[in-house]
């Protein structure tokens, strides 16, 4: 009977052996990086999208590319300029002369990962083009509805917004990411450790090796799995804390919305069942809380002008906070 007592009442094996497999596979690329690996994961289970920011030339667009090279699902890539229009990315509708009506051509945004590269680099009115998309999984064009393939799942990568010919994506756009990944330069282990990967070998060669993981059925049975993962009420309450004190925090000018509060629930969720636990422990919530909300709030100018960060913030707000046990 004591045998029984700890063992998981949702079975996580084979959620947890497809996250093992996926970092194995990606590893053979990609050094260091492995934060972001596991939010992105986390995402994918969560079935939330993810904005990734760093200086050019730290794996961003590479690593989204092989997490969509591991799933057995229709990739698709947009990058994104200060030319590009709202048709470019959703599509438009053309006429048939031998029809003598229109029918609507997809644009790229029509895929199950979509990678949007250098987010930043476009417009507002072209970044307004993902907000329904991104939100309720459809494209409405000249009045018709066209729903997405499931899974889908945004992946975008943009420079800081100090670097030239880049715009700050809107607090509505950004609120619909899950997370947002700050991607740091290597170490110079890691530095030595990319030369040596790549001194004989190029990155097609290395790519081409990897292994499909899981298919469009696979993960919608791991997303149920990660829906059934237990989250005691005490631990929802702490979640709301978090949130609602980023309303009232003197250093913040712009707090969180209740959407941030279900994000970091779905994210707490989904790296429980990646370490093969049914139920989510404070320290969940914790490691989730500042990806979740870096992008969410928006700071005093006294305190940005103090060189302040989001991140700190966070922190200090949940260590003022009583972590529940």
């Amino acid at each position: 009977m004591e045998d029984n007592i700890f063992q998981p009442r949702t079975d996580l094996s084979q959620l947890h052996d497809a996250v093992m497999q996926m970092r194995g596979e990606i590893g053979k690329v990609i050094v260091g990086q492995d934060e972001m690996i596991k939010l992105i994961t986390a995402a994918l289970l969560a079935d939330g999208h993810v904005l990734i920011e760093g200086v050019p030339g730290v794996a961003k667009t590479l690593s989204a590319r092989l997490v969509a090279k591991c799933i057995a699902l229709n990739f698709s890539r947009i990058q994104f300029t200060p030319d590009l229009m709202p048709s470019d990315v959703l599509g438009t509708s053309i006429f048939n002369p031998n029809e003598g009506g229109f029918h609507f051509k997809r644009g790229p945004i029509f895929g199950n990962i979509v990678l949007v590269d250098e987010i930043n680099r476009a417009p507002a009115k072209t970044q307004a083009a993902l907000f329904e998309v991104m939100e309720e999984k459809q494209v409405t064009v000249d009045g018709y509805s066209h729903q997405m393939e499931k899974p889908f799942m945004v992946l975008a990568t943009q420079n800081p917004v100090e670097q030239e010919g880049t715009y700050r994506l809107p607090e509505a756009q950004l609120d619909r990411f899950l997370f947002k990944i700050n991607v740091p330069y290597p170490t110079e282990e890691q530095e030595v450790a990319i030369l040596n990967r790549f001194h004989q070998s190029t990155g097609e060669e290395i790519t081409a090796n990897l292994q499909t993981i899981l298919s469009a059925a696979q993960i919608a049975e791991l997303r149920r799995l990660v829906r059934l993962v237990i989250m005691e009420e005490r631990l929802l309450e702490f979640i709301a804390k978090i949130v609602t004190s980023t309303r009232t925090h003197k250093s913040i000018y712009l707090g969180a919305s209740p959407r941030a509060s279900l994000a970091i629930m779905m994210a707490a969720k989904a790296v429980a069942a990646m370490q093969g636990r049914d139920f989510v422990t404070p320290e969940d919530i914790v490691e989730m809380a500042v990806p979740v909300l870096r992008h969410r709030i928006i700071l005093t100018p006294e305190k940005e002008m103090e060189g302040i960060t989001e991140d700190a913030v966070i922190k200090e707000i949940i260590h003022s906070l009583e972590i529940p046990r």
